[in-house]
């Protein structure tokens, strides 16, 4: 596992006119409707600590008021904290001066927004450039850089539509080829695709992942969509009034429930169609492996399922892109986890 690229450390968010008072009562562990019943603040985040690691998708759920939105507003400072820490490649953003967050701002982060945050009166071109504006990278690189993404995410031909042209999802593209013209090293998306009609939604899943196989950036992920979080994540933190309940990798998540609110959550999902090969398997050590069948370790079980039942194979061999073998796992093993 890469390095922790931004690390969250004891972090708590309280809303009202005296948030490090009420700090008191929380830690005392009076909860978040006792707070505004009782004392009228509102408890955003409480305790919460989280590495995200470098070059991984991170992805941070939970229901309406769960405090998702909340937290990923303190990676870039959008929203001061009550108390804790928050690190990116060792710098303390809670340290930094009003020069120092500019530049952090524009230089490491770009965010994608779920209601698009698009300029009406700019073309699709002049949109997806503001952020090198703001950086004074020339006409010719920003509109360089731009094109080429707006290629990627497939707008090419639109460069010169306005926002009001364009349908919900082809605007979302927009905000992506912006953010990734921004060239960051991370990637912050508040519910990017919520707004968007389940076939739009699955494309732009799609292009995200497949970009994120070329790009390798540090992606957080703000969803209430269980399903889409286990598509995307690598890692999913699920959060609760304002407490991080349980996170983990997505096979973890699904088969290790560690609260009934998780519980509650994943216990209709389809396992076949979110569990890849690698979150099951077990270390080669000695077993064997003539007759096996070889799995990539990137598919999802629903991928290779139905061959597994039309060969009958007693095991599978789990490689990599490049065939090599990399883990084990028995039919029987896959059989257990698809009944559970």
């Amino acid at each position: 596992m890469s390095e922790a690229k931004i690390q969250i450390k004891n972090l708590y968010k309280i809303f009202g006119k005296n948030p490090k008072g009420a700090m008191e009562h929380v830690k005392n562990g009076v909860g978040k409707d006792e707070l505004l019943e009782k004392h009228n603040h509102v408890l955003g985040l409480k305790d919460i600590n989280l590495d995200i690691h470098a070059q991984s998708v991170q992805v941070v759920m939970g229901l309406s008021g769960s405090g998702k939105s909340t937290l990923i507003r303190h990676i870039n400072r959008l929203i001061e904290p009550t108390d804790g820490s928050v690190t990116v490649d060792g710098d303390e953003v809670l340290k930094m001066n009003e020069e120092e967050l500019r530049s952090f701002r524009r230089s490491k982060t770009a965010m994608v927004f779920q209601r698009f945050a698009l300029l009406p009166h700019k073309t699709v071109l002049q949109n997806t450039i503001f952020g090198l504006h703001i950086q004074n990278i020339s006409e010719e690189d920003a509109n360089k850089s731009a094109l080429r993404w707006i290629e990627r995410v497939g707008l090419s031909g639109y460069e010169d539509k306005y926002p009001q042209h364009l349908s919900g999802g082809m605007q979302q593209r927009v905000g992506l080829a912006r953010a990734l013209t921004n060239d960051g090293d991370i990637l912050l998306m508040d519910e990017a695709f919520s707004a968007l009609d389940p076939l739009i939604r699955k494309d732009m899943q799609d292009i995200l992942l497949e970009l994120q196989d070329e790009l390798h950036k540090t992606v957080v992920f703000i969803t209430h969509d269980l399903d889409e979080a286990l598509k995307i994540g690598d890692r999913i933190a699920i959060l609760k009034d304002g407490i991080m309940d349980q996170e983990g990798i997505p096979a973890e998540i699904l088969l290790n429930p560690k609260t009934k609110y998780v519980k509650d959550f994943v216990e209709d999902v389809n396992r076949a169609r979110v569990i890849k090969a690698k979150h099951i398997m077990s270390e080669i050590n000695g077993q064997d492996l003539s007759g096996a069948m070889p799995i990539d370790q990137d598919d999802f079980i629903d991928r290779f399922i139905d061959k597994v039942i039309s060969d009958k194979p007693d095991n599978l061999i789990i490689q990599d892109k490049d065939k090599k073998n990399v883990g084990f796992l028995s039919t029987k093993k896959l059989s257990e986890i698809l009944k559970r």
